[in-house]
């Protein structure tokens, strides 16, 4: 299971960023098209310069599906301001500053509040005092990250792994998997100094996490299971195999409040055996009758707002995985099914910002060099916009790290629409065809979808060891650069500007 054993421990933080919550004071979960302000003071020993420090937060957008970021500029005074769109009455986000980028805080928004947070760092750059308000446990914003990260490095259970997997049923993969889950719950189970909430809010986190990136990727696994033992099969598994879902129970509205409930959403959104249809120009009735054919036995319910949620995030990753805005029939569909409720209000909020994206969107342009040898393939590629300043960017679509610097970047690519400059996205058969096709129409641009054989050679030909990495060529075609890991928008942006 090598996508289990080996992922990249920087993209699993990134796919399990935490942003959860009990339900709102009240105890009753509201979803809400609302704005919160988080505001703060950052202070450093007066040695140290304050100059070009940043705030960056993580909020979760249950609702349409996607987690956005934000960031501002500390002021010389230390004084920091951000106003940020949420999507439920209460959020917990993943706070960090540039003093110390390693450290994320857990941190509470409600809507139509302000949250302020004041930091005192000691000459280390460690945090040697926090004031919140309203309050928060301490434990809980400190410990949290940490405590996921040492979740995810339980990846698999040494000895106890059956070889080859593959051989082995279905449910007794689903059994194995559930042995790492209870290892991992027991991580958040031993801490003695979390809230009972946290705790509860962790071990849904878990259960979510683990089965989204193992079970849901099944057919992969024991593909890749199988590519090393050729006298046996893979065993082939139907809708049945998702019987699981009804251990969910996903009619709670606690699931709202996980992170990685929004990519729980999108595998079941987008998996080929499941296959549940697109929304599309179809009322939303009519969506949930199809819907409920397929799923109502596997979930154990047939109504609840659970099928509204599913609903919104379908509409949702049009507006965020496709940067399409709503047509005039979608549009109708919103308002006739939620009136003027909250998703509708939710949805079409998000629609009237991508309309705004669309305008400076860049065309889609897909290329096919399966024919090139490997070795050849840079020099094609290259060759073809000779003149120009080329960006490579090698990403999957299951690599969190990956989109969040497409979107990070979004903006500051605009700025470079009629300036010779080319932007080339290259990925490979890890990102699902029909997923990939869909995910470019967002990102627009150059793009290549290459042979394994090719990808391979690219990867150690430049010693890449994961990917986002990005390769940086003169209008002369000579290379100028290489690096993994997205290093920012201006850092991206004056090396653009110094070859242009």
């Amino acid at each position: 299971m090598t996508k289990l054993k080996g992922l990249n421990f920087l993209c699993i933080c990134c796919f399990l960023f935490l942003s959860s919550s009990k339900p709102s004071d009240d105890g009753v979960l509201n979803i809400v098209a609302g704005t919160a302000k988080i505001t703060g003071k950052i202070t450093r020993p007066n040695n140290t310069s304050k100059d070009n420090i940043y705030v960056k937060i993580t909020v979760p957008h249950q609702i349409t599906g996607e987690y956005v970021n934000y960031e501002a500029v500390v002021d010389q005074s230390g004084k920091f301001s951000i106003d940020v769109d949420v999507e439920t009455t209460v959020s917990l986000i993943r706070f960090h500053t540039s003093v110390n980028t390693d450290k994320a805080l857990l941190l509470k928004l409600k809507s139509g509040d302000v949250t302020q947070i004041d930091i005192v760092y000691n000459s280390d750059s460690d945090i040697e005092n926090i004031k919140v308000t309203p309050d928060m446990n301490k434990n809980d914003m400190d410990r949290c990250f940490n405590l996921i990260g040492e979740m995810i490095m339980i990846q698999t259970l040494p000895g106890k792994t059956p070889e080859p997997l593959h051989k082995m049923s279905p449910d007794y993969f689903l059994n194995y998997i559930n042995t790492i889950l209870s290892e991992r719950l027991a991580v958040v189970n031993n801490d003695t100094l979390i809230s009972k909430e946290l705790k509860e809010v962790l071990y849904n986190e878990a259960r979510l996490f683990t089965y989204r990136e193992a079970v849901f990727a099944y057919t992969g696994e024991m593909k890749e299971d199988h590519s090393k033992d050729k006298e046996s099969y893979v065993q082939k598994i139907d809708r049945s195999f998702y019987h699981f879902l009804k251990d969910f129970k996903l009619n709670n509205p606690q699931h709202l409040y996980a992170f990685s409930f929004l990519e729980f959403q999108g595998k079941i959104l987008q998996n080929e055996i499941l296959a549940l249809p697109k929304v599309g120009e179809s009322d939303v009735r009519s969506w949930l009758v199809q819907v409920k054919a397929i799923l109502s036995d596997l979930l154990g319910f047939n109504d609840g707002p659970y099928y509204d949620i599913l609903a919104a995030n379908a509409y949702g990753r049009q507006l965020t995985e496709e940067l399409r805005p709503f047509s005039e029939r979608q549009k109708e569909n919103i308002r006739n099914y939620w009136k003027d409720g909250e998703i509708a209000k939710i949805l079409l909020r998000k629609n009237q910002q991508i309309v705004e994206l669309d305008k400076s969107k860049w065309p889609v342009v897909v290329n096919d060099i399966s024919s090139i040898a490997d070795d050849k393939v840079m020099e094609t590629i290259a060759a073809k916009h000779k003149g120009k300043v080329v960006l490579i960017d090698l990403w999957a679509t299951w690599c969190v790290p990956c989109l969040n610097a497409m979107k990070e970047f979004r903006s500051t690519k605009n700025e470079f629409h009629d300036k010779d400059v080319v932007f080339v996205y290259l990925t490979n058969g890890s990102s699902p065809k029909e997923l990939w096709e869909e995910k470019i129409k967002g990102i627009g641009s150059e793009h290549y979808y290459l042979k394994d054989t090719q990808w391979k050679y690219m990867m150690e030909h430049f010693a890449f060891k994961g990917i986002p990495s990005y390769i940086l060529y003169n209008k002369d075609g000579a290379l100028i650069n290489k690096f993994t890991g997205f290093p920012g928008n201006d850092k991206v942006k004056k090396m653009i500007n110094d070859l242009l």
